[in-house]
């Protein structure tokens, strides 16, 4: 494995093992736009372990989520605002957004999965793996084909933080109720 070991016992804990370059690199996070185009992944080991390889076809995104519930927007003029206030709960998580967004960005590409590189109090950042559906070193790759011919996964959650998010990844009991899925298997009974 050599390098990629230690890159990933520097991500374990990047506040205290990085330091002030952590820092400075959420500062400068902030400052970009909420979905970045990147030329090479921020953490090679994960990026590496999804899937991500250094040739052509391949996408790396940064992308930004909100953290905190959803809130609905201020309501003005004459209405009840008893409900106004609400927070919602979202059942993805932030992970499962930030994909679904930056595959919104790229229509042409498909999501192969996505990691953490770093939150504050009010944002959560993460770098997702996209490949080019069409471009022919997709094409000629087997494995890549079949994963760029299954449209929309980041959407329908087929990727990792989908299937966790829908409890698919969970077996034995208290899981009984999940597949086929939550809803399908609520009109079972």
């Amino acid at each position: 494995m050599g390098y990629l070991k230690y890159v990933r016992e520097l991500w374990k804990q990047p506040k205290a093992n990085m330091g002030d370059v952590y820092k400075e690199k959420l500062i400068s996070y902030r400052k970009q736009p909420v979905t970045v185009r990147l030329e090479r992944p921020t953490r090679v080991d994960r990026a590496r372990s999804i899937g991500y390889r250094a040739k052509q076809g391949f996408v790396v995104v940064r992308q930004m989520a909100l953290r905190g519930g959803r809130q609905r927007p201020d309501i003005k003029h004459g209405r009840r605002s008893q409900h106004s206030g609400q927070r919602k709960n979202v059942a993805k998580n932030y992970q499962q957004i930030c994909e679904e967004r930056a595959c919104k960005k790229f229509p042409n590409c498909e999501v192969l999965g996505s990691y953490w590189v770093g939150d504050d109090g009010m944002r959560i950042w993460y770098e997702v793996i996209l490949i080019d559906r069409q471009h022919p070193q997709i094409q000629a790759d087997r494995q890549l084909k079949r994963i760029a011919a299954k449209r929309g996964r980041a959407e329908r959650g087929l990727t990792s933080a989908g299937r966790k998010s829908r409890g698919l990844r969970n077996k034995g009991k208290g899981a009984e109720k999940i597949r086929p899925s939550l809803r399908a298997n609520k009109r079972l009974h």
